[in-house]
């Protein structure tokens, strides 16, 4: 399925070498003025070809909206965007169509489609098929805005080097503000440099590097969410890992709380005027499934771009064999810088779900 959400609903669209990709987005409610420029601020921030932690795959990424939208205001209809692909190389897979590449959906692509499936570029399992997730999440965090809620996501970790964390408490206006501008999202940005060295470094051995993404979303109110199979942990991970390259995501303390005892993990409640809080935060703002008022927080694990240069092992489905691969094209040393303004966007589709079931939006 590439289809995603209950109250709003995505449909993702195209293939990566294919004329365009695009998304419809059902249940959107009419009269939200679009701020077009936001839109196209974070659609530039996960283009590719601008910085070389990327690939210089060089895409505009100008949505078309197509239908849903009159006079910058939502009509309630169906929303769809397109985003043409321009600067295609095809050719440049030609070698992966019997030696699939170690680390991608090639060969599980080709036995669940039984060899049909469009391996250009990576087809419809490719990076490319974000931008649209950042089009309809650039949408949805307008209307979180206007009631009051913010995301905000920033490079935790490129490798070993890592970012200062998130106060998971209280996370200020100005910085998400800057992060949500930030083609390079830091908390600390004197950590820029040390982890821009890195991947260079990847890159010129032939290789590429991993890390990890952390998110915030502010202001949701408590009493958002459900027990069980609808809670937000749940909600938020489905269409997180709907993200290609994601491999493990955790909530607040995440894996930490396994080492800790009840006291210390237990996020002891206070009144503060009249709005319940709690003075640490290792519950990620989720009790039971459901918001607390405090804010959420998770990191997605980014693994390393499996499209590397140096020769690898495979094998050749067409003559039966193992076989070697050199892969040729234009990819990411690091995906993890584009991938924060793609966690931010399918974070507020996420929200906007969530809390379109308790109230109107």
């Amino acid at each position: 399925m590439s289809s995603w959400g209950n109250e709003i609903k995505i449909s993702v669209f195209g293939e990566s070498h294919g004329k365009g990709i695009g998304v419809v987005i059902d249940g959107l409610p009419a009269g939200v003025k679009l701020d077009t420029e936001k839109i196209y601020l974070q659609m530039a921030r996960r283009a590719p070809g601008k910085d070389k932690t990327a690939t210089p795959r060089l895409e505009k990424d100008i949505p078309e909206i197509l239908s849903g939208v009159l006079n910058d205001t939502t009509t309630g209809a169906p929303l769809c965007a397109v985003i043409s692909n321009t600067n295609t190389r095809s050719g440049d897979y030609g070698n992966i169509l019997s030696c699939p590449r170690p680390g991608h959906a090639d060969y599980t692509g080709n036995i669940r489609y039984s060899g049909f499936n469009d391996i250009s570029g990576g087809g419809h399992f490719s990076g490319r098929l974000t931008a649209p997730i950042v089009f309809a999440g650039a949408v949805c965090r307008q209307i979180l805005e206007n009631k009051g809620i913010g995301i905000a996501a920033h490079i935790a970790s490129i490798g070993d080097i890592k970012d200062h964390p998130f106060d998971p408490v209280s996370i200020p206006d100005e910085l998400r503000e800057r992060l949500n501008k930030s083609a390079f999202a830091l908390v600390d940005p004197s950590k820029e440099e040390q982890m821009r060295e890195r991947v260079e470094e990847c890159r010129k051995s032939l290789d590429s590097i991993g890390g990890t993404v952390e998110c915030a979303i502010t202001g949701m109110p408590a009493g958002v969410g459900s027990p069980m199979f609808y809670g937000i942990e749940g909600v938020i991970s489905s269409i997180v890992f709907g993200i290609p390259a994601v491999k493990g995501i955790e909530f607040g303390a995440g894996f930490r709380a396994s080492e800790m005892r009840g006291s210390e993990n237990n996020d002891e409640f206070y009144y503060d005027g009249d709005t319940v809080r709690t003075r640490t935060n290792n519950h990620g703002g989720i009790l039971g499934g459901i918001s607390s008022g405090m804010p959420i927080i998770f990191r997605a694990a980014i693994k390393p771009t499996p499209s590397i240069s140096r020769e690898q092992n495979t094998v050749d489905l067409t003559l039966k064999k193992d076989a070697k691969l050199e892969i040729h094209g234009r990819h990411d040393p690091c995906i993890v810088p584009r991938a924060v303004p793609v966690i931010e966007a399918a974070a507020a589709i996420a929200a906007v779900n969530l809390l379109a079931e308790v109230e109107k939006l």
